[in-house]
């Protein structure tokens, strides 16, 4: 049986951003398959995880210097560039990660392309990936049609498979975001990625 990663992840997380890179080498130097499940993060916080929101209301100075500091140690490395957005954050990613579902049925690799264009224009170039041109841009930097992704992030079966995915993640006992599960195993962070690894060598 093939060896499987799923990883439930949001755009919207500079740590799901380094898990989508890092997991993907891992991936290929373990012969598993990884399955992308966008999901809206906020969805979750809303339901089961309201602590993120009184973090944000009440910031820790030192803990956030640190941790800062220990993204951009993870960045390095990746090898990829992150850049905290000073413009807008917390940014609303639900147009995209409908998007990425649309594009998971336009072919292999086009939801991995679609999610690596928005993770860099939002995490390296800060632009808001809320906007539709910022959108459009995304589409085309994946080889995407962006005409056809602005129609098919309106429509009622993308908008009902994000909500599923979201409330499939809650009730598997997920809480942010990256989660990913090996055999119904579940790991939280990119910094699991190495438990990621001995799970699917177990398998």
């Amino acid at each position: 049986m093939a060896k499987t990663i799923e990883v439930f992840y949001d755009v919207s997380s500079p740590w799901t951003y380094l898990a989508f890179v890092n997991v993907q080498t891992l991936a290929k130097e373990e012969g598993a398959e990884i399955v992308w499940r966008p999901f809206l993060v906020g969805g979750v916080f809303n339901t089961v995880n309201p602590t993120m929101y009184r973090m944000r209301e009440n910031p820790v100075p030192a803990r956030d210097a640190w941790t800062k500091q220990d993204m951009q140690a993870w960045a390095k490395l990746a090898g990829v560039k992150i850049t905290f957005p000073p413009k807008v954050f917390p940014v609303n990613s639900v147009k995209a990660l409908r998007g990425l579902l649309w594009a998971k049925q336009q072919g292999p690799g086009k939801e991995a392309a679609l999610a690596q264009a928005f993770f860099e224009l939002y995490w390296s170039e800060d632009r808001d990936i809320s906007q539709d041109d910022v959108v459009a841009e995304a589409a085309t930097r994946a080889g995407l049609d962006p005409a056809r992704l602005a129609q098919a992030i309106t429509e009622p079966g993308v908008k009902e498979q994000l909500k599923a995915n979201t409330d499939e993640l809650i009730a598997r006992g997920g809480f942010g975001s990256p989660t990913l599960f090996v055999n119904g195993e579940m790991f939280f962070g990119n910094d699991r990625l190495p438990l990621v690894r001995e799970a699917l060598r177990a398998a």
